[in-house]
């Protein structure tokens, strides 16, 4: 089956309805393509009359790149008008919003690959903005554009079977300016990251959960999340029925705080100084808080000394053993 030669600029430049007038490759590499849409027959939106032409006026947008090469694509947009004196709408531009949407700096498919590259393989915008030939705002715009399209996408978040959250600190105190802090709302299973909500407190964390479906939220089999309370609390009111389970990071890490001011207490409350090299508390700052093995010969004398001895265990026929 043969194909028609002169559709073949059409088929390479990959948009339904459109002709390309002129290819042009500029001083610096860059090539400039030329369309226009073969939508040649338009009505008014207002009175339904038979739109003419008023002008066409040209918009240079960034494409993706072709043949090693940045591309200009300029759409010779038309510009409408209606016959009628009496219609209010008076002009208008064409609207597709497969080739771009209104007043952007590039293509919808340069766009959508651009959020992707940012999103997705977790590249800079200054990366995306270098392989476009454009400027670094032109490809935030976008990727904010773009990217708020796919946050709203109801499909996006999915089935969720294990949930975590967990704070990180964005931004670090100044002198004016307190610590912002940003939650991510995790999905465990499939380690990806569902969301990202502003601060640290558990209204927001509320709020985000009230606006998921409920068969989302039945189908959460477990929660997980460190110590701060307010974000248990938040779980806990919306996924009751979810096993809510520590982050065995910040479980170790409260333990060890507690046995160190425990040990800090009882150090004052003996000997009433701080601890000193040769006192019988100092040598276990260092220790674990897990106690020693059965093997105690080949424990340190400061965990030996830390922990009190063991207590036997019985064997299954009342045998006194020690533990496995």
């Amino acid at each position: 089956m043969g194909l028609d030669r002169t559709r073949w600029p059409e088929l390479l430049v990959g948009l339904e309805r459109v002709e390309v007038l002129e290819v042009a490759r500029a001083s610096g590499g860059r090539l400039h393509v030329a369309i226009e849409t073969t939508d040649r027959l338009a009505g008014c939106p207002g009175c339904g009359c038979r739109a003419r032409v008023k002008d066409r006026e040209p918009v240079p947008l960034a494409d993706l790149p072709v043949f090693g090469s940045p591309v200009e694509l300029v759409w010779l947009k038309r510009r409408w008008r209606c016959p009628e004196p009496a219609c209010p709408v008076g002009s208008w531009t064409e609207d597709r919003p497969d080739i771009a949407p209104a007043r952007a700096a590039m293509t919808s498919r340069a766009g959508q690959w651009a959020t992707g590259e940012v999103g997705a393989e977790v590249h800079t915008v200054t990366y995306a903005a270098a392989q476009l030939g454009v400027a670094w705002h032109a490809v935030m715009d976008a990727v904010a554009y773009w990217g708020q399209a796919r946050i709203e996408d109801p499909d996006r978040i999915g089935v969720t079977e294990a949930v975590g959250v967990d704070e990180t600190k964005r931004l670090a105190a100044r002198r004016r300016r307190p610590t912002r802090w940003i939650s991510a709302i995790c999905d465990v299973a499939r380690r990806i990251v569902i969301d990202v909500i502003k601060g640290r407190d558990g209204r927001r964390l509320e709020a985000w959960l009230a606006e998921q479906p409920q068969a989302w939220r039945d189908a959460v089999m477990a929660t997980v999340t460190n110590l701060h309370e307010p974000f248990r609390q938040a779980l806990a009111k919306h996924l009751r029925h979810a096993t809510a389970v520590a982050d065995p990071f910040h479980v170790v890490a409260t333990g060890n705080r507690v046995v160190d001011r425990t040990r800090r207490r009882v150090q004052q409350q003996t000997l009433g100084h701080r601890g000193r090299k040769h006192d019988p508390l100092y040598g276990s700052a260092s220790c674990s808080c897990s106690p020693p093995s059965a093997s105690m010969s080949t424990a340190r004398p400061s965990c030996v000394a830390c922990w009190p001895p063991a207590t036997p265990r019985r064997g299954p026929r009342g045998r006194q053993g020690s533990p496995p």
